[in-house]
């Protein structure tokens, strides 16, 4: 039987990364953290103790809405608005947006497009200032940055037109299953531009030059995660049905704890009160 000789409780929130050799990961328990890398191979406990507490307002909620908030927060803040999801679905210029403060913040920054190699090829979009965060999130092992654009709503108009040709999603269990073979980002991207040429041209002159500028020099970004051992079969842990998660920590990877007992999603729980016993 194991023993767990330290135990630290708060409401999850996503893991903080670094990009590193490999990726640094600390849990998030409320405004402590936990470092994960020195836990590999180590036995660990995650118990839910039966509380959701609203990462915006902290009420009390029996169920958790957009990763971490309360119904009503959800029908309010502009962070759980569709068009987070749904880029191209941006209202701000329509004078719509549920906190126009929160969207000059947030969605008239420059974004950029990018491609990964997460579970294969994809496309997606991010914040600037949120490279490379983004793509550890994702569990991408390659990124590659293709187009800077001045607002949330281009890059939902831009990644529109490439998920014509290339996915938009990744295929979480074979990321974490780790058989993702290396790729030419810099060929796909070239092949990408030439496939939809006719679309991109057609975006910059609607939204001008300078608002669509390609990263015709942007190296590709290799990423390396603590994982001593990939599973050969996914097995996922939601601690809705199963409140006590524990075993031996064999890697971390986008947002998933991998143990030999099973993988855990941290983000899909935030807010969840838990304890943690190491």
């Amino acid at each position: 039987m194991t023993v767990f000789s330290h135990q630290t409780e708060g409401h999850l929130r996503k893991m903080q990364v670094t990009l590193e050799g490999p990726v640094s990961y600390r849990l998030c328990l409320d405004d402590r953290t936990v470092p994960l890398n020195p836990l590999l191979n180590e036995p660990v406990r995650l118990e839910y103790l039966g509380e959701i507490h609203c990462l915006h307002c902290g009420r009390l909620s029996k169920k958790s809405f957009s990763q971490g908030y309360c119904y009503p927060c959800f029908k309010k803040l502009p962070q759980c608005d569709s068009c987070i999801v749904s880029p191209e679905k941006c209202h701000y210029h329509l004078g719509t947006c549920r906190d126009s403060a929160w969207g000059e913040r947030h969605c008239l920054q420059d974004h950029i497009v990018y491609l990964a190699n997460s579970s294969g090829l994809k496309v997606g979009i991010t914040r600037a200032s949120q490279v490379p965060t983004r793509w550890i999130d994702q569990g991408a092992v390659q990124a590659l940055p293709i187009l800077r654009v001045a607002s949330r709503l281009q890059s939902g108009r831009v990644e529109t037109l490439f998920k014509e040709h290339v996915a938009d999603r990744t295929n979480w269990r074979a990321m974490l299953k780790g058989q993702v073979a290396p790729l030419d980002l810099a060929a796909a991207r070239d092949q990408l531009f030439e496939t939809a040429r006719e679309g991109l041209n057609a975006l910059q002159e609607a939204f001008g030059l300078q608002a669509i500028q390609p990263l015709a020099d942007a190296a590709t970004v290799d990423i390396d995660y603590p994982v001593l051992q990939y599973p050969d079969k996914v097995t996922s842990f939601n601690l809705d049905k199963t409140p006590v998660v524990e075993g031996r920590l064999l890697g971390i990877k986008g947002q998933y704890l991998i143990l030999d007992t099973g993988v855990i999603n941290i983000r899909k729980f935030s807010a969840y009160r838990v304890a943690f016993s190491t």
